[in-house]
């Protein structure tokens, strides 16, 4: 069995991102002033004025100054706000930048978040327009103090989930799902796995689609690790590391090693020269000779091995430093990243603390960035719930971060298409960290139940899809609540911890919660027309500290046969009316539908029935007799849409209304389908909806299922006795 091969220096790279909160004022404002001293000398800071007003700006900064010194930073703030705009206008970023960072600090301390966000970016872009990358730390502390909430609906809208996840020219890149995200794991070190991959199941009830191993170039083709990933049937991840310098590795020696990956006979994602943009790997510093090296690496593979896709994988910081290493779309299959998150700083607290910074905001710049151009995959990831150095139990921090790297990212960030998880405990080596789930059973059962549904992928096979052809999508208007459905937050606030989260549906409260995993999962029929879902947070203390509110709505359901009828326009409410897609449910129950364009007329036919519909009549026309409609047929987005009921006479079967989901249920054959009996749980949601239900909810929803059903149950025998004469 081979060890790992990752550097125990490789965490050193980071230290540029400790959180700001670990900086004391005194040593910012040294910094600052050390700063400016030296722009005075170089006369930086009056190269751009005259003498006299030279002076006025030299009043306003030791005024600012004079004020920090008598504990009065607050009369600081309007000079230090004069010199920002000033030093902005004459294009002087450098003490732009440095005065920006005095008042982000300021409003920092005074809990003034938003002020503090605007400096903190706004140094940012002085910095970078100075040429220089010292900002990025201003970023990351602008994500820690910034209140967010979102949330994400689960459904099963396939288009809406493909357009979603589809790169912009519409053609997958090798081995990519249309959507949905692949599941890998580092085992190696786990010393109940080891490299058994097919223990995957034992442990977390399901299949793992790849898994990640480390070698060296040079070193032999891993053919232990396909072994076990051919007995197991899944893929590898292979970190394919130049120790010896870019130098060092040459065409014969790839193309040597390129032949043995075609005949290990598995899809492979080739991690080649990872985290390049560090200086703790040995294969940094050069851009254009590493641009070189991994496109000769690439040619060869599509030469020689067709079941490799290359993988370009930076670390998540220097983020600056990542563009330059890109070898260029045609040489890149996967873009990658390593990506941990850990409480404090290389495990050690007097370095930094760290908790406020989420997994989620350290992906938007490379997803920005190269999410247009190429699926994206976590390389590696882990999320610490101990510190083995200080020996502290992390385990608020481990679940709360572990729910937003398997839900909230694949969620938020569609074009993320794998995630690997780094499963180890390293002790009192390389960060000091504790990622090993079976070390924690909160943290493993949490990861075992959020990989179980399908949308977790266990085999990498081009174009894959999740089996049920669900996901999740922002929630918004325009997806509304077909049958039941889970909504997910994303919540974050500057307190780092959350107290509680409070879910109310149009002013009444659903639910609250005080801990991961965060979510609430509501029925339709819970949700009528125009309602609004609110999300509102609470810090340890019982302090609100956020709120947000979403626009909700459910859709009408339509089974026929027990299959769902799939629509590419969803039926629609009109004056208390349900309006359903016509062709869709006639050919699910067999009908043939035609459409003629210069009558605008759509004519079914079943056995002998025929039914013709013309856009704008109250009439429909079944077998010579003319059929009254409760309102014209219309034409909604291209699709025929005519009133609920005529459907549902149109050729006769046994119709139900399910209220608790809002699902009209046709059984073709004419059986009453078996009455449904919700769980405990639907009819205490449905008996508090009605005790808190306005007399207008009551009249919307009355309209609906007064239009769905009650015609149904007295027009059935009707139908019936229409359909068989007819035929």
């Amino acid at each position: 069995m081979q060890t790992s091969h990752r550097k125990p220096d490789r965490w050193l790279g980071r230290k540029g991102f400790l959180d700001p909160r670990s900086f004391t004022a005194s040593v910012c404002c040294k910094k600052v002033k050390r700063l400016l001293a030296a722009a005075l000398c170089a006369g930086l800071l009056f190269s751009h004025a005259e003498p006299i007003y030279a002076d006025a700006i030299w009043d306003r900064w030791k005024a600012a100054d004079a004020a920090v010194a008598k504990g009065k930073p607050e009369d600081a703030v309007p000079h230090w706000e004069f010199l920002v705009r000033h030093y902005a206008s004459i294009g002087d970023w450098q003490n732009a930048a440095l005065f920006c960072g005095r008042l982000n600090q300021y409003f920092d301390r005074m809990k003034d978040y938003e002020k503090a966000i605007h400096y903190y970016e706004l140094e940012n872009e002085y910095w970078l327009k100075d040429g220089k990358d010292w900002g990025a730390i201003d970023l990351q502390r602008a994500e820690q103090i910034r209140t967010t909430v979102e949330a994400y609906i689960s459904t099963s809208d396939t288009e809406e989930l493909k357009r979603l996840a589809a790169p912009p020219d519409g053609k997958l890149a090798k081995f990519e799902p249309e959507y949905g995200i692949y599941i890998g794991m580092y085992t190696e070190r786990d010393p109940q796995m080891h490299n058994y991959y097919d223990r995957s199941e034992t442990f977390y009830g399901k299949k793992h689609a790849l898994y990640l191993v480390y070698t060296q170039v040079g070193k032999p083709f891993p053919k232990q690790y396909v072994t076990r990933a051919k007995q197991a049937g899944v893929a590898l991840q292979i970190a394919w590391e130049p120790m010896d310098g870019l130098d060092a590795v040459k065409e014969e020696t790839v193309r040597q090693w390129a032949r043995e990956a075609k005949a290990a006979g598995i899809p492979i994602f080739l991690r080649y020269a990872s985290e390049m943009n560090g200086n703790w790997v040995v294969w940094h510093g050069d851009p254009q000779k590493y641009i070189q090296s991994f496109r000769m690496v690439h040619d060869i593979m599509e030469q020689e091995a067709p079941n490799v896709a290359m993988v370009w994988s930076p670390g998540q910081v220097p983020m600056y430093s990542i563009a330059p290493y890109y070898p260029g779309d045609a040489y890149v299959d996967w873009v990658g990243v390593s990506l941990y998150s850990e409480p404090y700083e290389n495990g050690d607290p007097k370095q930094g603390n760290m908790q406020a910074t989420s997994p989620v905001e350290r992906l938007d710049y490379l997803y920005r960035t190269y999410a247009g151009r190429k699926p994206l995959m976590i390389s590696e990831t882990a999320v610490s719930h101990y510190a083995n150095l200080p020996q502290e139990s992390f385990t608020d921090y481990g679940l709360l971060n572990l729910q937003r790297l398997y839900e909230i990212m694949p969620y938020k960030y569609p074009r993320l298409k794998a995630i690997t998880y780094f499963n180890v405990n390293l002790e009192m080596k390389e960060s000091k960290n504790n990622y090993l789930l079976r070390d924690n059973e909160a943290m493993m059962k949490l990861y075992s139940r959020m990989i179980a549904p399908p949308y977790y992928l266990t085999k990498v096979e081009q174009g894959t899809r999740p089996s049920d052809h669900a996901g999740h999508v922002p929630l918004t208007a325009r997806t509304p609540i077909v049958k039941r459905a889970k909504i997910t937050p994303f919540v974050k606030i500057p307190d780092v911890y959350i107290g509680k989260l409070e879910y109310y549906l149009n002013g009444r409260l659903l639910d609250s919660q005080s801990g991961p995993p965060f979510g609430i999962e509501l029925n339709a029929g819970a949700v009528p027309e125009g309602s609004v879902f609110e999300i509102v947070v609470y810090n340890k203390d019982g302090q609100r500290s956020g709120s947000k509110s979403f626009p909700l709505s459910s859709s009408v359901s339509v089974v026929v046969d027990g299959k769902d009828v799939k629509f590419e326009q969803r039926p629609v409410i009109r004056e208390g009316y349900t309006l359903t897609p016509l062709r869709a449910i006639l050919e699910s129950m067999g009908a043939k539908v035609e459409w003629d364009s210069s009558t605008r007329t759509a004519t079914a036919r079943k056995g002998n029935a025929v039914v013709s519909i013309q856009i704008g009549s109250t009439f429909a026309n079944r077998n010579g007799e003319t059929v009254a409609l409760e309102m014209p047929a219309q034409l909604v987005n291209g699709h025929t849409m005519v009133p609920a009921r005529f459907v549902g006479e149109a050729f006769g079967g046994a119709v139900s209304w399910d209220g608790t989901t809002r699902t009209v249920e046709i059984r073709s054959d004419g059986q009453a389908p078996a009455a449904k009996v919700g769980t405990a749980e639907d009819r205490q949601e449905q008996e508090t909806l009605a005790a808190n239900t306005t007399t207008e909810d009551k009249k919307n929803l009355g309209s609906v299922a007064g239009a769905v059903f009650g015609w149904f149950k007295l027009q059935v025998a009707k139908a019936f006795k229409l359909f068989n004469d007819a035929a």
